[in-house]
């Protein structure tokens, strides 16, 4: 059988066929670069949203190893490869699990988990409110772990200086009352003790000696008490005053005996004497804010008897540490602190003690304090032997706010 020529029909044919392919394939090429276009400011746009966002976000795998982390993390972490690590490595320096994890949490209740924690970066605590999402996969199930971490220090600084701030100033608004109600009565008092103390040497009778010695005695220690009340009624005036003053010389050791001036009713309820003194003979002042110190010695010493419960000693030492620095030790035989509770001490809202005994702001207000001093407070414990809190304060003057 013959074979047939192509003809130019059969030519045009092809040729079309080609026409169309190449023509579909440029359609196809022009709806993926309008595709890829889109993408590409999509992504653009997720890129902004999240480096918006101010919080540190880590992704997780599910055994908690850190798959990526957004531009944040490196402005307040120190690690600058954190990919492939335990997040309780980066984040607590620890070889295992924290205790509390919301990564964890998340992980098998599948639910956003929120919780504080409170750790040290570069040397330095600070709060963190830690939120856990699970990523889940097309069946539900969580694949990833989403961290948000938020700084959250300053905002519980405020709140703790907020609430210091209107505890004193109920504490100086009752002080008033109290100085007007209680100073009328014992100024009455001590004048009339004073009156018969310049007449009793006129009622003295041949026989009655010793009567008149007896009253003698009871009117002094009327006067003595009187004096007493006036001094604690000016003491806690002074305390709860909230007018601002420029920091001036003061001296410590009779900030310690005013302030334990102000613990006696509290001091009663120990079958013992707990309080030692060792207070070093002719310390040289030091330069701060008289009712701010007694705020910080009070404090210190409201947690030691915490500590000491019934039993146990509380020592009060002030020392020359050296040329520049004044010391003030307050140590206790008590309970002690467990290990990691010490790095938390000083931080806003953290208490061990139960609902309604403390809000947890006494030790971060006198830390805020001895820092504004230019001074410093240290905290060495052992459980079960007790604790002391070191404060170091300058004998010169520097910059305060």
């Amino acid at each position: 059988m013959e074979k047939r020529k192509p003809t130019l029909e059969d030519v045009i044919g092809i040729e079309y066929v080609k026409l169309g392919f190449f023509r579909e394939a440029r359609e196809t090429i022009d709806e993926l670069r309008a595709s890829n276009q889109e993408l590409a400011q999509k992504k653009q746009q997720i890129q902004a949203i999240l480096n918006g966002i101010t919080d540190v976000m880590v992704v997780l795998s599910k055994d908690l190893r850190i798959q990526s982390v957004n531009h944040v993390y490196y402005e307040t972490y120190p690690d600058p490869k954190p990919e492939g690590k335990f997040c309780h490595q980066v984040f607590h320096q620890l070889d295992r699990p924290c205790a509390v994890c919301p990564a964890v949490t998340a992980a098998k209740t599948n639910e956003v988990c929120r919780k504080n924690h409170i750790y040290s970066v570069e040397g330095r605590n600070r709060h963190f409110e830690v939120t856990a999402s699970p990523l889940r996969n097309s069946l539900g199930e969580p694949a990833f772990i989403l961290l948000l971490i938020r700084d959250v220090t300053l905002e519980k600084e405020y709140q703790a200086k907020y609430y210091q701030a209107e505890k004193m100033a109920t504490i100086g608004v009752l002080a008033s009352g109290v100085a007007h109600e209680i100073n009328n009565p014992l100024t009455a008092i001590s004048g009339f003790a004073e009156g018969l103390k310049r007449r009793l040497s006129r009622l003295c009778q041949p026989g009655q000696e010793a009567l008149i010695e007896d009253f003698k005695e009871y009117v002094g220690i009327i006067l003595k008490e009187c004096k007493r009340c006036g001094e604690i009624v000016r003491s806690l005036l002074t305390f709860g005053h909230q007018t601002s003053h420029d920091f001036v010389p003061v001296n410590l050791n009779a900030i310690v005996t005013e302030t334990l001036k102000l613990l006696q009713f509290h001091l009663k309820r120990f079958p013992q004497k707990v309080v030692c003194l060792d207070l070093q003979e002719l310390l040289p002042p030091v330069y701060g804010d008289e009712p701010q110190l007694k705020q910080v010695i009070l404090n210190l010493m409201f947690n030691a008897l915490d500590a000491i419960a019934v039993q146990g000693t509380i020592t009060l030492r002030t020392f020359l540490e050296n040329e520049n620095w004044v010391g003030l030790a307050v140590e206790d035989t008590g309970c002690g602190i467990p290990p990691e509770h010490r790095d938390k001490l000083f931080e806003p809202f953290f208490t061990t003690k139960p609902v309604g005994k403390g809000i947890g702001i006494g030790l971060s207000t006198c830390y805020n304090i001895v820092t504004k001093h230019g001074g410093e407070i240290v905290v060495t414990s052992k459980e079960g032997q007790g604790s002391t809190f070191l404060v170091r304060l300058p004998r010169q003057m520097k910059d305060a706010d």
